[in-house]
């Protein structure tokens, strides 16, 4: 009787029918379960417990478990279920939703193939490669079994074709981050950083998710040729902001003033009557400007060049020249520095007394005086 009646039980299900079974035997390609309410058993074939590859069933289910089902097959008092179909189902209803509010939403990677990164969301989710990050990652071994963020970016369930990308969760943090870093920033505000690139213009610096320039012309006190000579990448750096253009995105930054300036303690490296060598750097006018510290040039006015008197600084100076001077009086607020050079210079007087022998001095005027006097008669 029990047979007949599990028949009709039976005969009472069709193909597509949704029921709940308990889980009695776990196999290596299959799981027997038990239909709850019911006297039925069920099979779930291996390739029924999940929409990724399963090696044994074990990995997917446990007895004990309750699992929703569908009903694949109708056989003489057996069922054949379907644990993934109903799975694929409820999972559909919720990425549409996710899908159309662009939900972000984390997930574990099941598995690493080729091209891409395999989840599971109910129904196979694909992460392409170039979607897995905003960088370039050679090996992506080390994703297995890692927890990810993630937004679905096509979705077709007439096709079974799910693609997520977790590229796109990483570049709205970073904008969100560069759009609130852009907002927080003020001029004057000294913060760190690290250098990301260089150019021949200058340095890059991140500043927390958003990068800055630091021209050249920034990069320090002294003459920079190229910024290579001062930075080098992945650097930290403290840095000064000098400006924010948040409509364009752009911060101006400066290593320079961030450092002591090279006129902070001129009056401890330069005081009265100190002696310094140094390089002329500029001529003009009225005199040289000399170079005696990196970043610190100070004036030999024109009247302190030489005792001689000259017209202009080019007769006895040339750009790149070095020369000796005596600092006459250095002055930090103002950035001024007064120099010497002539007492340096040697002195070649002219104004010699030469003495004249006894005999020649009584004639030679008069000589000189007759000579003129013939030549105007002629």
């Amino acid at each position: 009787m029990s047979e007949d009646m599990n028949q009709v039980e039976v005969n009472n299900l069709a193909v597509g029918d949704k029921v709940q079974g308990q889980v009695t035997k776990v196999e290596e390609k299959q799981v027997l379960v038990h239909i709850e309410n019911s006297k039925l058993d069920g099979i779930i074939p291996i390739s029924e417990l999940s929409s990724l590859h399963v090696e044994k069933a074990g990995d997917a289910v446990s007895e004990g478990d309750t699992l929703d089902l569908e009903v694949l097959k109708v056989e003489e008092e057996a069922l054949i279920l379907s644990k993934r179909k109903v799975d694929a189902e409820k999972a559909w209803d919720e990425l549409q939703q996710k899908f159309e509010s662009e939900e972000v939403f984390e997930a574990e990677v099941k598995d690493v193939v080729k091209g891409g990164l395999v989840v599971d969301l109910g129904v196979r989710g694909f992460v392409p490669a170039s979607l897995v990050e905003a960088h370039f990652v050679e090996d992506f071994s080390d994703y297995k079994g890692k927890s990810l963020s993630f937004k679905i970016v096509e979705l077709d369930k007439e096709k079974n074709r799910l693609i997520l990308s977790h590229r796109a969760v990483v570049e709205q943090e970073q904008g969100q981050r560069k759009y609130d870093i852009l907002e927080s920033l003020q001029a004057g505000q000294v913060i760190e950083g690290t250098v990301q690139r260089i150019t021949d213009f200058g340095a890059f610096v991140d500043i927390g998710g958003v990068d800055g320039l630091v021209h050249i012309s920034q990069l320090s006190h002294e003459h920079v040729a190229k910024p290579t000579d001062v930075v080098q990448e992945g650097q930290s750096v403290t840095v000064k902001v000098l400006s924010v253009d948040r409509d364009n995105e752009r911060i101006s930054l400066s290593i320079k003033e961030t450092q002591p300036g090279p006129w902070s303690d001129i009056q401890e490296k330069a005081p009265k009557g100190t002696t310094l060598t140094g390089t002329v750097r500029r001529l003009v006018s009225y005199g040289a400007f000399v170079e005696v510290f990196p970043g610190v040039e100070g004036l030999v006015h024109i009247s302190q060049i030489s005792h001689s008197h000259i017209g202009t600084p080019h007769e006895v100076l040339s750009e790149g020249q070095e020369v000796k001077v005596k600092v006459l009086d250095a002055n930090k607020d103002d950035q001024r520095l007064s120099l010497s050079m002539k007492e340096f210079e040697e002195r070649n007087d002219q104004n010699f007394d030469y003495e004249m022998p006894e005999e020649s001095k009584g004639f030679q005027l008069g000589e000189m005086i007759g000579d003129k006097l013939k030549n105007l008669k002629q």
